[in-house]
């Protein structure tokens, strides 16, 4: 009589027990935050963009050519308009440096700098120079996962980790397909909603699927915003360091054209 009360014990839980091949949680947000912190990264990529920003005082268009080489080196350079033609900006690192070729000046930016407009926009210094993942700075949970509206989507919420260097209090971010992200809410230290970036336009650049239209509204003034609109990219490039140079920087007429 007690063996036959094993036997169904046994299957019981050989039933019950877990995929040793299941995805935990973990592992799932861990593998979405790494597919977006890589998506617009490479060994190296160059990209063609527009950036408009929209202000109460004025609309102000500009093209610009992009240069990265992993995440450490970034030049970006104002290719349109004319009056501003030549304007760029290089990170090496955790440096900023500020070209404006009109009095032929480099300005280092320092660290009370960082949290300015870059370039006249919504972006700050501090999301170019940021160089860590979401993974390692962040604590990151599930808050759904399923359809909404017809589209299978994720929200993940992430809290900073008592050691990380953050200036985020709080980050809402939504995917779709588990890759695509579709909209990110950004909160200060406060816990209050600092700005809201949405992407849409989801086009394939280099072999990847990737939104072509970023854009971010600051939540003191939601009748501003700045867009992004990505043109053309490629990745994986053969890029020389020498590229990412002060000299370069002031040098070059566009980015990456060497």
């Amino acid at each position: 009589m007690r063996a036959l009360l094993l036997i169904p014990l046994f299957l019981f839980f050989l039933i019950a027990a877990p995929d040793a091949g299941a995805e935990t949680t973990a592992e799932k947000t861990a593998r979405i935050l790494n597919k977006i912190d890589d998506m617009w990264r490479g060994k190296s990529s160059k990209a063609v963009m527009t950036m408009t920003v929209q202000t109460r005082h004025y609309t102000r268009t500009m093209k610009l050519d992009a240069l990265s080489k992993g995440k450490e080196k970034t030049l970006v350079r104002i290719m349109a308009p004319l009056k501003e033609k030549g304007t760029a900006t290089l990170k090496s690192g955790n440096e900023i440096y500020t070209y404006l070729p009109q009095t032929d000046r480099t300005i280092r930016l320092n660290s009370g700098m960082m949290m300015g407009s870059w370039m006249g926009s919504h972006f700050t210094n501090d999301d170019l120079v940021k160089e860590s993942r979401l993974m390692d700075d962040y604590v990151t949970t599930i808050t759904f996962d399923g359809v909404r509206n017809g589209i299978s989507v994720i929200d993940l919420t992430l809290m900073p980790k008592p050691e990380a260097a953050v200036v985020w209090g709080k980050i809402e971010l939504t995917v779709m397909d588990e890759i695509i992200p579709l909209k990110e809410t950004y909160y200060d230290e406060d816990l209050k909603v600092a700005r809201t970036m949405t992407f849409r336009d989801v086009r394939e650049f280099g072999g990847r699927k990737m939104p072509a239209v970023l854009r971010v509204v600051p939540a003191d003034k939601p009748d501003e915003h700045t867009e992004i609109v990505y043109e053309a990219m490629r990745f994986d490039l053969d890029v020389n360091d020498a590229l990412f140079s002060l000299s370069s920087l002031q040098r070059q007429t566009g980015a990456g054209k060497n």
